[in-house]
């Protein structure tokens, strides 16, 4: 009785945050129509109110996750693996530590499931880790997939492998992924009683959050994302594959010509195609398989290039599918995917509202206008709610408060990650390719070598110094005082690289 009390109390509380969002963004479009704003006023108004409606257009689906989390999606059917339901294990590997490896593999063994088949991809060039990889292969008696070229990266690795195995379903590991004993026989049945299923994916669960701050918080980070977001995927039939910890039906794989190419980000981009195909997938809220995550912050931004590169990339075609496939997709398909694919233009967001004060502050530059009483009566309670109700929805889930404000600091410093992968992605001119995330070897990152991260670290703490000269020698302004206090939030969370950057 006290959950459900719990539960409706929750549904009110979003409800509300809800409701202010909507009447918040109504009174922004009236005062961004009727403002006295001058010259490049309007061009930097109009930029600053897009930034904000984007963070307000995501923040809104995401507490709407948060209330449908009380709701989870009805099980798929179930039937008992039959004689014919083999799997194929794939590890892809490229430069990893054989110590890493191994484990996996070793896990991998002992996953409780007679009918499978295990494949090492080996993808390295460096003469040493191509004979550990062999070395490994022999000694666990597991089969070595080669080739000859890094076309396609990973896809183009598992789509070779695809090409010689036989066996109907395809589990997919990562390197440093290592599954429970019960994985196999925990999912396949869910694909066995439905054929039109694609897939089956699970979490990703970080087991190195102990070694540094930034496996911690990267754990942290990624509970929001598999605690609500990914069920209100599930819900709407557009949970997509998180390229590890997943095991996929041969059959859909090949009616979609197997995995996408183009993207950095092979399962996203594929799971867009089946799902266009009409297959469904599914999301199992719980963890089977134990990861590591980043352990410093050099790590983290490479994981998180590759992420907002490759999701940019298929933004790309999204865009065009809309003029020649609208129909391909439900509605509710089309929402989640165009959330999950624009989600790392937050960077570009996150720039042009820190943007804003900036202009103000040193050049008397306005674009923002709102009167401080409708500001205090619209934004002000919208603010305090969504604050309450993130870090009260995260604390439900039994993770610290603490380490939450660490997930926005780390949000904040990817800021520039964000800004040049997006961009590089959605005008599809990025020449690095798949670049594997480092595991293990956590370091302090030399400092010159987050030179961006500094840069605006500097520039927004000469934006509060010269706005306390202001408030010292001019006359108060709240408009100032405000613009301030924002200011201020951004350094206390960009000051967290120097928490964040050590061992």
């Amino acid at each position: 009785m006290q959950d459900k009390k719990k539960s409706w109390s929750l549904v009110a509380q979003v409800a509300i945050l809800l409701l202010s969002l909507v009447i918040y963004v109504i009174v922004r479009i009236y005062y961004l129509l009727y403002a006295p704003f001058v010259g490049i006023e309007w061009l930097f108004g109009t930029l600053f109110f897009i930034a904000e409606t984007f963070i307000l257009f995501h923040s809104f689906f995401f507490f709407v996750d948060v209330v449908r989390e009380n709701w989870s999606p009805s099980l798929p059917p179930q039937t008992e693996p039959s004689e014919d339901a083999s799997v194929a294990i794939l590890v892809p590997a490229r430069h990893e530590s054989k110590d890493i490896i191994e484990k996996t593999l070793l896990t991998c063994i002992n996953i409780a499931y007679d009918n499978k088949k295990i494949y090492l991809l080996d993808d390295s060039t460096i003469p040493s880790y191509k004979q550990e990889a062999k070395e490994l292969a022999e000694k666990l008696g597991v089969q070595l997939f080669t080739r000859k070229d890094n076309r396609g990266a990973k896809a183009g690795m598992i789509n070779e492998v695809l090409k010689i195995v036989n066996e109907k379903y395809i589990a997919i590991f990562d390197a440093d992924q290592n599954p429970m004993p019960v994985f196999l026989e925990t999912l396949v049945p869910f694909l066995e009683g439905d054929d039109k299923l694609a897939f089956v994916q699970t979490p990703q669960f970080y087991s190195n959050g102990d070694v540094s701050t930034v496996s911690m918080v990267a754990h942290n980070q990624q509970a929001i994302f598999y605690e609500y977001i990914c069920l209100g995927k599930t819900i709407n039939k557009a949970m997509f594959c998180c390229g590890t910890n997943v095991v996929f039906r041969r059959a859909a794989l090949n009616d979609v010509g197997n995995f996408d190419e183009d993207t950095v980000t092979e399962d996203i981009a594929t799971s867009f195609k089946l799902h266009q195909k009409g297959w469904k997938s599914y999301f199992i809220h719980r963890a089977y398989t134990f990861g590591m995550a980043p352990e410093d912050l050099a790590a983290y931004f490479t994981q998180q290039n590759r992420w907002a590169l490759g999701t940019s990339q298929l933004f790309r075609k999204l865009v065009t599918l809309v003029f020649t496939g609208l129909n391909k997709l439900s509605p509710s398909q089309w929402l989640e995917y165009v959330i999950s694919t624009t989600y790392y233009f937050i960077g570009w967001a996150y720039f042009w509202l820190m943007t804003g004060p900036i202009l103000y502050i040193f050049f008397n530059i306005h674009s923002y206008n709102i009167t401080p009483e409708v500001y205090s009566l619209t934004f002000v309670p919208f603010f305090i709610l969504s604050n309450y109700v993130f870090y009260s929805s995260m604390f439900k889930k039994k993770y610290k408060l603490s380490n939450m404000f660490k997930v926005q600091m780390l949000t904040a410093l990817s800021m520039p990650v964000y800004l040049t992968a997006s961009f590089t992605g959605l005008l599809n001119i990025s020449k690095k390719g798949f670049q594997v995330t480092p595991k293990g070897n956590a370091k302090n990152v030399p400092l010159k070598n987050l030179w961006p991260q500094l840069l605006v670290l500097f520039v927004v703490l000469a934006t509060l110094g010269w706005g306390a000269y202001r408030l010292t020698f001019e006359s108060m302004d709240y408009v100032l005082l405000i613009n301030m206090f924002w200011m201020a939030l951004q350094a206390i969370l960009l000051l967290g690289i120097f928490h964040l950057n050590k061992k």
